[in-house]
């Protein structure tokens, strides 16, 4: 894809996680996800982080950070998920089209963080994915996906059973592309779902 059909693909992401949130009860935006340690309110305002924050403030949290992104991230989502649930919601909503991109990430890099944090809330409440398979794919395909994740996938090749998706070499691991990215992103563990999926 291009950058104009990534960013298509960014707005129907964000569009279809608020019209998620939307439905949600409020005990539900105070469940775990599946990002550790955080409720889904708190991926929701790390979701928006870029929105509320400028790159100035975001750079100075990462030097109260001594550096460190994650930490400096962690401590802005506590922050910001202190707002009420129709807030976060709202902030989302505004932003659909907004053009922000992770630094070095481009526009892929976008949707990635996106679809990411998505499956985070809708695997961790059983709801069904935002993402189609296809989008899921283009995720896949990053080339910088598997090195930030540090996964080590090299006794497997990853198969997707619902899109045309194939990665690596070895024993194959036929999952759903969803299963795939959860499992490349250190969501959920190699050993809980290669007994049934892998030959």
């Amino acid at each position: 894809m291009n950058d104009d059909q990534l960013f298509a693909e960014t707005v129907a992401q964000r569009t279809g996680l608020v019209q998620v949130l939307d439905g949600l009860t409020e005990r539900e935006w105070d469940q775990p996800s599946l990002c550790e340690n955080w409720r889904i309110r708190e991926v929701v305002a790390h979701i928006t982080m870029p929105y509320r924050h400028s790159s100035v403030a975001i750079l100075a949290a990462m030097v109260r950070a001594r550096g460190k992104f994650d930490v400096a991230a962690d401590r802005l989502a506590r922050r910001d998920a202190i707002e009420p649930p129709p807030a976060l919601l709202d902030c989302l909503r505004r932003n659909v089209n907004h053009r922000w991109k992770p630094p070095g990430g481009g526009q892929l890099g976008a949707l990635s963080h996106d679809v990411i944090h998505g499956l985070d809330i809708t695997e961790a409440l059983d709801l069904q994915p935002v993402s189609p398979p296809e989008r899921l794919v283009e995720v896949l395909n990053s080339s910088k996906l598997l090195r930030a994740f540090n996964v080590d996938l090299t006794p497997y090749r990853l198969i997707a059973t619902d899109s045309d998706y194939t990665h690596g070499e070895g024993r194959s691991l036929r999952l759903p592309a969803k299963d795939l990215l959860l499992i490349v992103t250190g969501r959920r563990q190699l050993s809980t779902t290669t007994s049934d999926a892998a030959d």
